[in-house]
């Protein structure tokens, strides 16, 4: 019986790889895929993509307000992981409202308050947007889907809305706003709403339903009259 006998192939040279290639090839494969790369890159952090989110102003924006953190604190309790081993993401929480003068520094504190989320290693999906321009973006006209637009604000997992009261009151406004609030306020999204107007203003503004639900759903935060704008501490 003659027995036939093969060269040792070394793992990794010519022979082996030629046909791992097409091996590969053959299964549609693409072999830079599966290559491992010489350096691994450095672990991605949600903080790093943080600052795309933010304007330039409020991307070293810090929370300190107590309720604010508290608030915080509360949102990241009530996140649930979405499979075994999986990163815990918002999904429901408590809502928040922030009233005070122009410039008492609400802005501030709500990007602080995301930024804070996020450190405390939840996964977050976030939208800010003004009070004026959301209405702007939610303005019947030819060729928008305002409908669509109003659906994704509504279902985004953390909503912040910015200067609430700022824009002219009008029915539109008001069913505007009323549709918005009653959808995150029946699915229990988190919203994060902050306002020029006195608390015992807003029903006024935005009526006994919109006043109503935001009543029962945000814990409220009144600031101090104090404009920091302009009445920066010294350097």
């Amino acid at each position: 019986m003659r027995t036939r006998t093969r060269d040792p192939q070394t793992l990794g040279g010519a022979g082996t790889l030629d046909r791992m290639a097409r091996i590969l090839a053959a299964r549609n494969i693409d072999p830079a895929t599966v290559a491992a790369p010489a350096d691994e890159p450095e672990p991605f952090s949600p903080l790093d993509a943080l600052p795309a989110g933010m304007p330039p102003r409020y991307q070293g924006a810090v929370a300190d307000h107590p309720q604010v953190l508290e608030w915080v604190q509360d949102v990241a309790r009530q996140a649930v992981a979405p499979s075994t081993g999986a990163r815990r993401q918002v999904t429901t929480g408590p809502s928040l409202l922030m009233a005070g003068v122009v410039g008492a520094g609400k802005t501030h504190q709500a990007y602080g308050a995301v930024r804070q989320l996020v450190q405390t290693g939840v996964g977050v999906r976030w939208r800010v947007t003004a009070a004026a321009d959301l209405y702007a973006d939610l303005r019947p006209r030819p060729g928008v889907d305002t409908e669509r637009e109003l659906a994704a604000v509504s279902r985004c997992p953390l909503l912040i809305i910015d200067d609430l009261g700022a824009a002219k009151a009008s029915e539109w406004v008001e069913e505007v706003t009323y549709r918005l609030i009653n959808r995150r306020y029946n699915h229990m999204l988190p919203t994060l709403v902050t306002t020029n107007l006195a608390i015992k203003d807003l029903r006024a503004y935005l009526g006994d339903r919109v006043s109503s639900r935001l009543a029962q759903m945000t814990t409220r935060v009144e600031f101090e009259p104090v404009d920091r704008r302009r009445h920066r501490t010294p350097a």
